[in-house]
């Protein structure tokens, strides 16, 4: 009998193949003293560790075939600033200096400060940076232990991953590049998050992949052949005949499915009863752009612009931010822009590396995303100016991330009024009527909203933090993420208060949360009246045909069963009429 082991399928579609473990060499960091005559000595080692490491990423990048999206190739070239900034350049040999350690030992020491402060992030995305750290630190601890990280992988064996599915404790971003432009069919490792950026890149790749797959490892061998649904997050080994038959088949018309999704991609999403659907797709990175047009998105409805903040001492100025989304405007060629406001924390050292910074106990809750932009209105402003004089090239909406009171969204409003007062001041052309709506991802917002919408032009709802405060679990938390429900009743009638609130008031509302582009709530958010969608450009084309086969009537008469539910087990049986 198959068996079956459950992960976080961050990347969708099915793989089929022998499996490839990759084995990697446990570091075991030695501390020891250094003699005072040897201090020199043991700095020469690390810094010259430290220019191989930077030698090895260079040599890989330029080893990616040029028709790689630049996107990706952004990921090896954040891991080469991070080798080339003082935390790893300066501050290890200062520790060997100071406390006359070895190399390994200072290093070991740099990468516990900073994973710290990565750990105290509250932003998701952020937090899972750490891994970025552990990637490149590690690769230097290889080095100055005489054992490079990529041996395995770049040596005359690497053709045998061809077909296979990939196995590790985590791989880097480098990793996932090479590891794809050898031809692995998949990959699974037994660490990561669905916001790490080897999630991400898995995404854009189109690798089936698998993360949180703890101990896998020590279930499988090399060449032993197994199934994973990236969409499930299911891995199924000691695959019997009728069951890779099975797989197969379902593999070869999920292909057929996906052609055809995409020969529709430039038609409208339209419901049986002739209701027309907005789908938008989300971005993180200028380049992305491609994205949007080759699934036919409608255009962009989140724009991450924390990205433009990361791994970098100081934050990008007006002008810089402005040149950035100008670009994106320009490769939209028409198409509608959303740009959110930076979503960070007060912890986040990208915004010039402020040291008057207090970790708190529960950072979730603390000062973040528009609390912070508030706060720290010199880290806001340069913003505000960037997006408002890009209305003037093409049609942009500002969203504001996390508001939780009205009194918040008055002082925004009043903010970018100064603004525009400002521009028409200096002759900057800007769009005076730019579109501005508030993103409802707190409880109390949520409840509110009938309040916040005499006010903005647009809501939308963020899923992925509205769950996780109505319910009060940590989604990537290992140890409670199994509470993580979008199903749950409590966030049905708040997704519900949400849209009356809209609807009463003529104000249109989208979800742009990780719930909008999961095609197994598409039915359910049609039923409750929801009309513009915002996910990752991969997740369009199936949302597009499942709208193509919804009747919206239908879905609402079976909705309103749900939400006047009175018990768990009758409200488990209308769900399933979904």
């Amino acid at each position: 009998m198959s068996l079956a082991i459950q992960g976080s399928g961050v990347s969708s579609g099915i793989a089929i193949g022998p499996v490839h473990i990759l084995q990697r060499n446990t570091l075991e960091i030695l501390e020891y003293t250094i003699p005072a005559e040897l201090i020199d000595e043991e700095i020469k080692r690390y810094q010259y560790a430290l220019e191989v490491a930077k030698q090895q990423l260079r040599d890989l990048r330029n080893s990616i075939p040029s028709s790689t999206p630049p996107d990706i190739t952004e990921f090896i070239d954040t891991h080469l600033l991070m080798l080339q900034d003082s935390t790893l350049t300066s501050a290890p040999v200062d520790i060997i200096r100071q406390q006359y350690c070895n190399a390994e030992w200072a290093l070991k020491q740099q990468r516990d400060a900073l994973v710290h402060v990565f750990e105290q992030m509250d932003n998701d995305y952020l937090r899972t940076r750490r891994d970025d750290i552990d990637h490149v630190v590690n690769g230097i601890q290889y080095l100055l232990l005489a054992n490079p990280v990529l041996q395995e992988s770049t040596g005359s064996t690497a053709s045998r991953f061809k077909g296979h599915i990939l196995i590790a404790d985590d791989l880097s971003p480098a990793d996932t590049v090479l590891m794809q432009h050898q031809g692995i069919a998949a990959f699974i490792t037994e660490g990561g998050g669905p916001t790490s950026h080897t999630a991400i890149l898995a995404r854009s790749l189109r690798i089936p992949a698998i993360v949180g797959m703890h101990h896998i490892r020590h279930y499988l061998k090399d060449d032993e052949t197994v199934v994973i649904d990236g969409s499930r997050g299911w891995l199924l080994a000691d695959v019997d005949d009728s069951s890779l038959h099975f797989y197969q088949r379902r593999q070869r018309e999920e292909d057929q499915r996906i052609t055809a999704y995409l020969q529709t991609r430039d038609e409208p999403a339209v419901t049986v009863d002739n209701t027309t659907i907005t789908l938008n797709a989300n971005i993180e990175l200028p380049d992305d752009v491609s994205a949007v047009h080759e699934m036919g998105a409608h255009g962009v409805g989140l724009y991450r612009t924390e990205f433009l903040f990361m791994n970098r001492v100081q934050p990008p100025d007006e002008q810089e931010q402005y040149e950035v989304y100008r670009h994106i405007l320009d490769n939209l060629a028409g198409k509608p822009l959303t740009i959110r406001t930076l979503d960070l924390g007060a912890d986040k050292q990208v915004d010039g590396g402020r040291e008057d910074i207090n970790i708190v106990t529960n950072p979730a809750l603390g000062l973040r995303a528009i609390r912070l932009c508030l706060k720290e209105p010199e880290l806001f402003l340069p913003q505000l100016r960037a997006i408002l004089r890009a209305s003037a090239c093409g049609p942009v909406r500002i969203m504001l991330p996390m508001l939780s009171t009205i009194q918040e969204l008055q002082q925004v409003l009043r903010l970018i009024k100064h603004t525009q007062e400002q521009l028409r001041l200096y002759k900057l052309d800007f769009n005076p009527n730019i579109p501005i709506g508030v993103m409802i991802e707190v409880p109390s917002a949520a409840i509110m909203a009938h309040m916040f919408t005499p006010h903005v032009d647009f809501l939308s709802i963020g899923t992925n933090d509205l769950i996780q405060y109505t319910l009060a679990i940590d989604r990537i938390d290992d140890e409670v993420n199994y509470l993580y429900d979008p199903l749950n009743p409590a966030v049905i009638q708040l997704l519900a208060t949400i849209l009356r609130a809209g609807k009463r008031h003529h104000t249109p509302v989208t979800m742009c949360g990780e719930m909008a582009g999961d095609p197994s709530y598409t039915k359910l958010l049609l039923g409750m009246g929801l009309t513009e969608f915002s996910m990752h450009p991969n997740s369009l084309p199936q949302v597009k045909h499942l709208i193509a086969t919804s009747h919206i009537p239908s879905l609402q008469a079976t909705v309103n069963q749900l939400l006047q539910c009175d018990d768990y087990e009758n409200y488990n049986q209308v769900l399933e009429q979904l």
